[in-house]
């Protein structure tokens, strides 16, 4: 595992309480209006040379009869688009809209731009887009936004009891 020193969110700490090895990254985020997703792309891409097909945002649906809080996540990759009906689909639901953003930071913990599919405060269902298995790392958002975590698709899958389908459109 490789955390770095002095970063440490729910989600890097239940990576860390899983056993899963991880790698942070950092850049500064600048965002005020647009795309958290797109800045990751924009600063990853030019500091490691990575690919927005990696680089993978979290979207946070409403979904009426998925779990306890009706809600669940769609794990996504940055230069596609959700296809809400295929999320409602792989969720055994009849259909999904985009969260309410209060309603997001109260059942995960975490602001918009900063959502990660790991260490919620509550564990949300989770679907990841098929995409994700092509590759032998991906990066997702670490809990805070500036911070990504890359590790194995199979790994995030684990740890998120994620289903894998495709999801986009």
């Amino acid at each position: 595992m490789a955390p770095d020193v002095g970063v440490s969110t729910p989600a890097t700490a239940a990576l860390t309480a899983a056993r899963v090895p991880y790698t942070v990254h950092r850049y500064r985020s600048v965002m005020v209006n647009g795309s958290f997703g797109e800045e990751a792309v924009d600063q990853l891409g030019a500091a490691l040379d990575v690919a927005a097909e990696r680089v993978f945002k979290t979207l946070v649906v409403a979904a009426p009869g998925a779990g306890r809080a009706g809600l669940a996540v769609a794990v996504v990759p940055v230069p596609r688009r959700m296809a809400p009906k295929a999320v409602a689909a792989a969720l055994g639901v009849s259909r999904v809209e985009m969260a309410d953003p209060a309603a997001v930071t109260r059942a995960t913990g975490y602001v918009l731009g900063g959502v990660s599919p790991v260490g919620q405060r509550r564990a949300l269902p989770t679907v990841v887009h098929t995409s994700a298995t092509a590759f032998a790392t991906i990066l997702c958002s670490g809990g805070r936004r500036g911070l990504e975590i890359e590790l194995s698709p199979a790994d995030l899958v684990a740890v998120t009891d994620a289903v894998v389908a495709d999801i986009c459109a």
